[in-house]
């Protein structure tokens, strides 16, 4: 009776939720797959509206605890499912561990198993402020290339998204004994854009909420593309603080974009303390199924230029440029702007408008009468 009454105030929580969030407009969708593997930071930005994404991985840890005289070999698969929900902002993710672990006991040489879902909850994700939503910060200096490549502090200012949700334990779970049925959650995530190959992630953490163990954990991740920016590296550094187990973990991979769809991942990490020492390694991947459809936006409602201008000749034929250009460009994050060529291109355009804007303002002052 306690487990449906909890259950039912995890609703109403879920639910009370979505009302209070205003419904904003502005675009969260890329071309490729924005996926938070391979680590366990959370980005600040939802996969769009009406997609739906599945990311996987098998883990292996070895766990000593020098203070019980104990050893643990622990083998589990983790997954997230996340889906863009009624608009670009918003996001439902349900993330899950599911573990088996053989612990020896030291001292006696007793073995003993212990198998259930280290992590199981289920939460919204709402962006409420995108650092990128004005086009003008998007723009390029089109005076220095060196100003579009280094780090500025500006850049620093990061896009920001919060977090509700719960835990749920479903009967008497060895890793979490004596906690209720369900717990909840609470997160503000953050995302800044340092140079067009750095990003950095910070995702504050208030979990198992109403247990008698409550948990504090912050997580800092830096990621950076390489030239190819199919790959790209990351490193985190997580905290963790609670009555019931405190720690400070490191973690490092690497990523490969496959498809703009299909992105594989591998990592591994250690703890900094002995009680216990900790060691592992995840390998595994990222999928989406893109259902996301642009709406559709009225003629008179567009911008001059929205539609790309007249149709020139020859358009409808593929170029073969195009085709070295299918598979994505690398993930979401990272745009490297554009090269010193393009830079001069874009140079000669902008003289070019405001070479047009002159010869219209002369027209203007020449009007016929002639000045004595």
């Amino acid at each position: 009776m306690g487990a449906l009454f909890e259950i039912k105030k995890t609703k109403q929580f879920l639910f009370s939720i979505v009302l209070i969030l205003p419904l904003l407009g502005f675009s969260q969708y890329t071309d490729v797959i924005n996926s938070n593997r391979p680590g366990l930071s959370v980005s600040a930005y939802a996969v769009g509206k009406n997609v739906i994404q599945l990311e996987a991985g098998l883990l292996y840890e070895q766990s000593d605890h020098a203070g019980l005289n104990t050893q643990s070999n622990i083998w589990g698969t983790d997954i997230s499912l996340r889906y863009g929900l009624l608009f670009e902002t918003l996001e439902l993710n349900y993330e899950g561990t599911f573990q088996n672990g053989n612990t020896t006991f030291g001292n006696t040489g007793v073995s003993q198993n212990f198998t259930d879902f280290s992590r199981n909850r289920l939460g919204l994700k709402f962006l409420i402020y995108d650092r990128f939503k004005n086009p003008e910060r998007n723009k390029p200096n089109l005076y220095s290339w060196r100003a579009n490549h280094v780090f500025q502090f500006k850049n620093l200012i990061p896009s920001v998204s919060i977090y509700g949700g719960a835990t749920f334990n479903i009967g008497d779970n060895p890793f979490y004994l004596g906690d209720p049925t369900v717990s909840y959650r609470a997160m503000v995530a953050t995302q800044s854009k340092l140079t067009p190959r750095f990003v950095l992630i910070t995702n504050t953490a208030y979990d198992r909420i109403s247990t008698d163990f409550p948990e504090l954990n912050f997580l800092i991740s830096l990621s950076y593309a390489f030239r190819n920016p199919k790959w790209s590296t990351f490193v985190e550094n997580q905290f963790i603080d609670s009555d019931r187990y405190s720690d400070v973990l490191i973690r490092a991979g690497i990523a490969h974009l496959l498809k703009e769809n299909l992105q594989l991942d591998i990592n591994m990490g250690a703890s900094f303390k002995n009680t216990p020492s900790r060691i592992f390694v995840s390998a595994g991947g990222s999928y989406r199924f893109d259902f996301h459809k642009d709406a559709p936006k009225a003629i008179e409602d567009q911008k001059a230029g929205e539609n790309g201008g007249p149709i020139k000749k020859n358009a409808m034929k593929k170029k073969k440029d195009e085709k070295k250009k299918e598979g994505g460009k690398g993930a979401e994050d990272i745009d490297l702007g554009p090269s010193k060529k393009q830079l001069r291109k874009l140079k000669k355009e902008e003289k070019r408008k405001n070479k047009g804007k002159k010869n219209k303002k002369d027209k203007k002052k020449d009007n016929g009468v002639i000045e004595f």
